[in-house]
């Protein structure tokens, strides 16, 4: 059994060369991970498209219609960033689908990551922030509704606040939200997370990585969760465009095999999403995010998972 790779050829639609979103990025990350030996396509898991009923349990349904239907208010296409078509409405709900195949086979091998994931800028009845749907979100309320999980904790290190999610699952006590994030960044407007861990602009490896050792500590045999969702945003990568830290490639590296291990020394499940990343350079791009799942490589191999 190879580590738990999950991708679909919709990820990357026909979308403008110059826009700010690398929409590109999930093609190049896949043409990475199988040049540099980490996994073949024939290897990779193919997801569904995600049932409206499923998008539900976290999302409006008329908010689900609106934009599938190409719908969406001026205000709310502003929010989103991006521009709609029927290739990019397939791509999300497919993405959604994505997220959950890789719970699925985290639950089941004890590790999984997805190469895309980690919309946690959209809200319940509108997007934001590049943000359609909340893949973390419908995890989290469909695996604890399903009575597949007692308790699910996301650990959020992308650089932006995971606001969205954070206000979709305030009522839902047994989905732990955990947000680590640059405290000057997007969105101005912070929602409340269960655990909120603002960082200042500038933080470099090592205090960093002291932040997430001490966190996880804590809070996994605090909670006890039954699945990390853990969303290994790389905009808190030195070069990103839109990120204010100053994590090296191998900071991100340490970073991301440290919250699988934590996870996997406890007996925990953990499945990793790529989260945010931005740069104009794509090829680099794809390699840095593509540090998640070499470092779940490693671990998946010194684990004998």
């Amino acid at each position: 059994m190879t580590l738990p790779l999950i991708y679909h050829e919709d990820y990357s639609p026909a979308f403008p060369a110059d826009h700010r979103f690398p929409m590109d990025k999930f093609r190049l990350l896949h043409d990475h991970l199988i040049d540099s030996g980490v996994t073949t396509d024939a290897q990779l898991f193919r997801p569904q498209i995600c049932p409206d009923d499923i998008l539900a349990l976290a999302h409006d349904p008329a908010y689900i219609r609106r934009y599938m239907d190409g719908d969406l208010s001026r205000e709310h296409q502003r929010r989103l960033g991006l521009p709609w078509s029927e290739d990019l409405a397939r791509r999300t709900v497919r993405a959604v689908g994505g997220s959950l195949l890789t719970a699925e086979k985290a639950l089941q091998h004890g590790l999984a990551c997805h190469l895309a994931g980690g919309t946690h800028h959209a809200h319940y009845d509108y997007p934001a922030g590049f943000c359609i749907f909340n893949d973390l979100a419908v995890i989290s309320r469909y695996l604890l509704e399903s009575g597949r999980v007692g308790r699910v904790l996301i650990f959020d290190c992308d650089v932006h606040q995971g606001d969205g999610t954070a206000r979709i699952l305030a009522g839902t006590e047994d989905a732990i939200t955990v947000s680590l994030h640059c405290e000057k960044n997007f969105p101005a407007r912070k929602a409340q997370s269960d655990w909120d861990i603002p960082l200042p602009m500038g933080m470099g490896d090592e205090a960093y990585l002291t932040v997430v050792d001490d966190t996880l500590n804590y809070l996994l045999p605090f909670y006890k969760p039954d699945l990390v969702l853990y969303d290994a945003g790389v905009d808190v990568h030195k070069d990103d465009a839109l990120g204010y830290l100053k994590l090296t490639d191998e900071g991100v590296a340490r970073r991301d095999e440290s919250v699988l291990r934590h996870c996997l020394a406890r007996g925990i499940p953990v499945m990793g999403v790529i989260g945010g990343g931005y740069s104009k350079d794509r090829q680099a791009l794809a390699r840095r995010h593509g540090i998640l799942h070499h470092s779940a490589q490693r671990v998946w191999v010194s684990e004998g998972l």
